[in-house]
């Protein structure tokens, strides 16, 4: 079986046990094959005690820090096979990841994202509304984090419009004219969690507005830290968007650079789910071995999409834990999870984050 097999799956198609048996082999070969073609990544498995050629399990295979993306170059294609290269957001003074991607690499993202994101708003392309400056596609500084998330969701996005000016104020003439040419129809609302929360939702109590956005599915990430910081919790930015506009149906989604496309996106039930292009395992952070379900551990994230570097095993410096297996309420099979935070010293980052107004 080859990756392109594997998106033939629906999203939330697989149970666990199938998927595992999957895994099993394509992560293995995968390994495999960025030990013969990257070497930084063949010396640490090395180091690691894993034998090329030998049998792997999903919880054996071999993880990479993601700091390490941050300090070495790890590519597994010849140089002249780059396609692109993005990098993670970081704050001033932060090093980036740097993810080097090949042809079918990005377009492997791309196809991931499309059909997770579809399962939950449907196939249709809708007009879509962007929490963010236009500002934000032309600055290269902001570009990395903000724009590329930006241009990923624009897919599923028509007569796409900027709800924020370049000072970072909301464009009333703009948001009212996307308003009204929507009409009653649905609505995708796109932007980074804390920028929803301070450029418009706050914004928007400061100029005692509310707008009608009754019928919109507004799609968001990242940035939770800040929101902490000022004891914002998801339910008081859920109940600060039902206020101003009305709006009901909100979904958050984990994801990173390092991992571009596969993303984990919030259920009607709360609930964060992996899908059937990516697995999620939750190591002790005493000794790094596997926590049962429902006790919290550091998170190790795996997809079979990452053939152009060493991304297929992914050890996150987030905390969360596996609510259950093959059992939500909301009727999608697979794990679902939810992300407690950081784990001690690590670096702060998410793509709103970068923004320092």
């Amino acid at each position: 079986m080859t990756y392109d097999d594997l998106l033939a799956y629906d999203p939330y198609e697989l149970q666990q046990d199938a998927k595992e048996r999957i895994f099993r082999e394509l992560l293995s070969d995968l390994t495999d094959h960025h030990r013969k073609n990257c070497a930084a990544y063949d010396k640490a498995c090395a180091l690691l005690g894993d034998q090329i050629g030998t049998e792997r399990t999903v919880e054996t295979i071999p993880m990479v820090p993601v700091s390490l993306f941050k300090t070495l170059s790890l590519c597994s294609v010849p140089e002249d096979e780059i396609f692109k290269t993005m990098t993670s957001s970081g704050t001033t003074g932060q090093q980036t990841s740097k993810i080097f991607l090949d042809r079918q690499t990005a377009a492997w993202q791309q196809r991931t994202l499309e059909r997770i994101v579809s399962s939950f708003i449907g196939p249709r392309r809708i007009p879509m509304l962007i929490i963010d400056s236009p500002n934000v596609l032309r600055d290269r500084n902001l570009f990395s984090a903000r724009g590329a998330g930006i241009l990923g969701f624009s897919i599923f996005g028509t007569r796409r419009r900027y709800a924020l000016n370049e000072r970072m104020e909301l464009d009333f003439q703009t948001i009212e004219q996307f308003i009204q040419e929507a009409g009653d129809g649905p609505v995708l609302i796109f932007g980074f969690t804390y920028m929803i929360w301070k450029y418009f939702c706050q914004a928007l109590r400061n100029a005692g507005r509310m707008l009608p956005l009754e019928h919109g599915i507004l799609i968001h990430g990242g940035g939770w830290k800040k929101l902490q910081n000022e004891a914002v919790s998801a339910e008081e930015f859920r109940a600060g968007l039902r206020e101003t506009c009305g709006l009901s149906i909100v979904r958050d989604y984990y994801g990173m650079a390092e991992q571009t496309g596969c993303i984990y996106m919030e259920c009607e039930c709360g609930h964060l789910h992996v899908s059937s292009y990516s697995d999620i395992l939750i190591r002790s952070m005493d000794d790094f071995s596997c926590c049962e379900n429902g006790t919290e551990g550091v998170i190790q994230v795996l997809t079979p999409m990452a053939h152009s570097y060493p991304g297929h095993s992914i050890l996150t410096e987030d905390k969360g834990i596996i609510l259950g297996i093959d059992d939500c309420p909301c009727g999608r099979k697979g794990k679902y999870i939810r992300i407690t935070g950081r784990i001690p010293k690590a670096e702060v980052r998410g793509c709103s984050d970068t923004y320092e107004g």
